[in-house]
């Protein structure tokens, strides 16, 4: 899992049928200092999350283990929205 910031969406008319309903969302890795790694990726919304926000990112075949991705073809999902951050 890592840290993302959601700075996108992306629209897609025709998709693999798993993927039917699925709200997708660029999201921007962070580094341990919330900031950018300059590394970014399409993920699978799971929790409603909107522009901006930090969210909790799951890949490869975790990515498909919440209950809405079942058997989906999704290699990223955003799992959580953060509330906040604390690193020392």
């Amino acid at each position: 899992m890592h840290l993302g910031r959601v700075i996108g969406t992306v629209v897609s008319t025709s998709k693999d049928q798993s993927l039917s309903g699925s709200k997708l969302l660029i999201v921007a890795r962070l580094n341990e200092k919330t900031e950018p790694d300059g590394f970014t990726e399409i993920a699978v919304d799971t929790v409603g999350a909107g522009h901006g926000e930090i969210v909790i990112v799951t890949t490869s075949s975790a990515a498909r283990m919440t209950e809405s991705l079942d058997g989906s073809v999704a290699d990223a999902s955003i799992v959580g929205i953060v509330d906040t951050v604390e690193t020392h």
